[in-house]
């Protein structure tokens, strides 16, 4: 009996031994599964943060309260026959208007968490105005000289297009025929509408609708009823003429279509009679501006960059550096070099970039031009030569105080003639053809102000111009071994161009006997000059195919 009894016992131990180690390998998973099921969990919340719609979440609430209001009875004016009855005010709809008071706010940490910033990003502020100015040691001269280049921008870019035109009611509807901008998926009041009929009329309404917005009012007006809201078509009703004329002038519309640079035409309708005016959907054009330094006379050195492209010549190259160090020895230059075997050019305020072999004139030119940071850039051929007669403060003068946005000089030949270059260029329509280019020798107009100065379309191959119009226009990399033209070509319609006679730069003697040529002008001539069929058909391609010509005249 007791043998039986320890046998069974030594049976049911193993057991109780098995059972005990799958009891806390169950225990070990249910932890592992909670672990898992937490952090899931916490990645599920992450994943919801970062997916779902920016919209469903809107701060609309005002943030200065005495702003909004100021904003709106500035925007609607007071044309409403003596309807003296406030409008009603809706907070929602007024906050989303522009308010000219922008704030640099940062978001404060309410809870911090390992990996919170990872996941749940919060905004930052940088307050540029502490930043920077705090340790200048003359910040107001950099205040003002910052206005000044504002104030310089804003009219070089001042386009009476865009300025705000009502037209006065006829029809018996005023609106605004141009000047109403919104930025994208922001809110305006639009600016201008009435009716203008006979009060005795029982009933007054007008109805509007957009395409790529929606319409609200930033303020209800008594005794006016409005179907709408929020939506892309709205309709006005009321008894009371002066009524409906108050409530007109509180109308928004929101963007509601992301398109940075387009339009929405706005049909404005009565029952009888209808009018559409455009409202431009665009980003406002960002100021590129330079700081130069704030002082009474052009600090060349800070305003301008000399960019040139040069080719074996490496000996004009050295007469053309040496003539501009004597007349401005602090100006940086700028060299594209696509030599085979590229020679050092050093010295003091020199930027010398290394091109693959042959790549090209136009191509040297981008590279250059990528690379200069001052306001303005000069090109020079790397073949002239600066004399007393180049002054660079002349064709800064002029493009600080014209609407220019280049301005040529002047080249003088050893023969002592001096050619200024310049032509107009004209595009006609030619159908489903093409289009037919013209260049003409000469110009549009005198300049005045500037007695030596004209207006044209291209000028000659010694020119200023602001840094960022140039870079916009760019160089057609193809053009890699004759070309001028196309540039100007390029650039009709974008820059603002002149010529000035009265700055001089003068051209390395190109009269050379055939038996005095180096191998090095041999070589130059040979690679410049031997491809001139390769060259004529690839303008021919740039003409036909890239700006759409059928054919092209010149003088």
């Amino acid at each position: 009996m007791q043998s039986w009894l320890s046998s069974n016992v030594s049976v049911h131990r193993p057991k109780e031994r098995l059972c005990r180690r799958e009891a806390a390998t169950m225990r070990n998973s249910s932890r592992k599964c909670v672990r898992l099921a937490l952090l899931s969990g916490f990645f599920l919340v992450a994943l919801f943060y970062f997916w779902k719609p920016s919209s469903k979440e809107v701060d609309i609430s005002p943030r200065q309260d005495t702003p909004i209001k100021k904003l709106f009875t500035g925007k609607i004016g007071d044309s409403t026959n003596g309807y003296d009855i406030p409008p009603h005010m809706k907070e929602e709809v007024a906050s989303r208007l522009a308010q000219n008071a922008c704030i640099c706010q940062a978001d404060k940490e309410t809870f911090h968490l390992p990996l919170s910033n990872l996941l749940f990003p919060r905004v930052w502020a940088h307050n540029l105005d502490q930043a920077f100015l705090e340790f200048h040691p003359d910040p107001d001269s950099v205040k003002q000289h910052r206005a000044d280049e504002y104030n310089n921008f804003q009219e070089r870019s001042y386009n009476p297009a865009d300025v705000l035109n009502v037209a006065e009611a006829n029809s018996p509807l005023q609106y605004p025929t141009q000047g109403v901008l919104v930025r994208p998926l922001k809110t305006i009041i639009i600016p201008g509408l009435a009716l203008k009929e006979e009060e005795t009329k029982l009933d007054h309404m007008v109805s509007l609708t957009a395409t790529l917005g929606t319409f609200d009012v930033a303020a209800k007006v008594d005794m006016v009823s409005i179907q709408g809201v929020g939506e892309k078509n709205m309709v006005l009703l009321s008894p009371l003429l002066s009524a409906l004329n108050k409530q007109l002038q509180s109308v928004t519309y929101t963007n509601i279509v992301f398109h940075p640079k387009t339009a929405d035409t706005i049909q404005f309708a009565t029952k009888d009679h209808q009018s559409f005016f455009p409202i431009k959907i665009e980003h406002r054009n960002n100021p590129k501006l330079y700081n130069s330094g704030y002082q009474k006379e052009y600090n060349i050195t800070a305003l301008v960059t000399i960019a040139t492209k040069t080719f074996l010549r490496y000996d004009k190259l050295k007469d053309l550096i040496d003539s501009i160090r004597k007349y401005y020895p602090t100006v940086t230059i700028v060299i594209a070099d696509d030599n085979e075997h590229p020679q050092p050019v050093t010295g003091p305020h020199i930027e010398h970039y290394i091109m693959p072999f042959g790549k090209g004139w136009f191509a040297g030119r981008n590279l250059a031009v990528s690379q200069v940071t001052t306001k303005y850039v000069l090109w020079v051929d790397d073949d002239f030569i600066f004399t007393a007669n180049t002054k660079l403060e002349k064709m800064v003068d002029i493009l600080e105080k014209t609407t220019l946005d280049l301005v040529g000089g002047a080249v003088r030949e050893v023969t002592g003639y001096t050619a200024t270059y310049r032509h107009t260029i004209s595009v006609e329509d030619g159908g489903k053809e093409g289009d037919c280019l013209h260049i003409r020798l000469g110009y549009h107009h005198a300049i005045k102000g500037f007695p030596n100065c004209v207006v044209a379309d291209a000028v000659i191959n010694f020119f200023m111009a602001q840094t960022v119009k140039v870079q916009q226009v760019g160089f057609d990399p193809r053009l890699a071994r004759q070309a001028h033209l196309e540039f100007f070509i390029d650039a009709l319609g974008h820059l603002h161009i002149g010529s000035c006679s009265d700055v001089i730069v003068s051209h390395a003697s190109k009269i050379i006997l055939p038996w005095s040529k180096t191998d090095v002008q041999k070589a130059y001539e040979k690679f410049r000059y031997s491809s001139s069929t390769t060259n004529a058909k690839t303008h021919d391609e740039i003409f036909y195919f890239k700006n759409r010509f059928k054919c092209m005249t010149s003088q």
